[in-house]
């Protein structure tokens, strides 16, 4: 039941995500960075694949901002988890760090750019 919780909020978040590249310039980009194949969607569902709920201990509702550089080869980098539960917080960075398919990167002015992405989770254990 907690993981049909998870993967509901995890599928009804709402993602975020930065229109800032880190190192190259604060400009917008004209191509974000893209999951292929189902786009952040399957993104989503490849965490809640991964994700063990019974790692985490915890109780009530639990919340985790995941954030990670996507490179210009399409690979994940920087990942990091902001939350108060720390053992949600690195499942979810074991999660996302099993994910081997690389992005499609964002460009600006048709170069490819590193790209800031940010995805919520939240886990519900009632």
């Amino acid at each position: 039941m907690k993981k049909l919780y998870f993967i509901c909020a995890i599928l009804l978040s709402g993602f975020a995500f930065s229109q800032e590249i880190t190192k190259e310039a604060d400009t917008i980009t004209e191509q974000i960075a893209e999951f292929p194949d189902g786009g952040a969607t399957k993104f989503r569902q490849l965490i809640a694949d991964n994700f063990r709920e019974k790692k985490v201990q915890g109780q009530g509702k639990e919340f985790c901002d995941l954030a990670f550089v996507i490179e210009r080869d399409g690979s994940l980098s920087n990942i990091k988890a902001n939350g108060t539960n720390d053992s949600f917080n690195k499942e979810a960075i074991r999660a996302i760090s099993k994910i081997k398919t690389k992005w499609i990167p964002a460009k600006i002015n048709g170069e490819l750019v590193r790209y800031r992405f940010r995805i919520p989770l939240n886990l519900d254990f009632n």
